[in-house]
């Protein structure tokens, strides 16, 4: 059983950094996919971003040029580097992970950006 948990979350200002942490208890390097995803009150849940095990990432449109997804295998650590945050960023952000064909997902850890 893949256990997912993310930190780093907080309350910032309009045009702030966060960086969101997500501690595997596996071997992240097994895992063919990580990714971000968020959702705020009333809307569903959306991809924020996702990198693969070979690197390649993909980012949703709204966050491309301020947002950086990374993982750091030796730590078992996927990273979440927000720059430029705006209040429309306010959501709980998620960690995903894909182990074969199973789904994981973390608690959430909440943003939430003032103007």
């Amino acid at each position: 059983q893949v256990q997912l948990v993310e930190s780093g979350g907080g309350s910032v200002q309009s045009g702030g950094s966060l960086r969101l942490s997500c501690a595997a208890s596996g071997r992240i390097s097994s895992f063919s996919a990580m990714g971000w995803y968020r959702q705020a009150p009333g809307k569903q849940r959306e991809m924020v971003a996702v990198i693969t095990s070979g690197g390649s990432t993909n980012y949703a449109d709204s966050v491309k040029g301020r947002f950086t997804i990374s993982r750091d295998n030796a730590k078992d650590t996927m990273y979440l580097q927000m720059n430029s945050l705006k209040p429309e960023d306010t959501a709980v952000y998620y960690c995903n992970a894909v182990l074969f064909i199973n789904d994981y997902w973390g608690q959430g850890t909440q943003v939430t950006v003032s103007s």
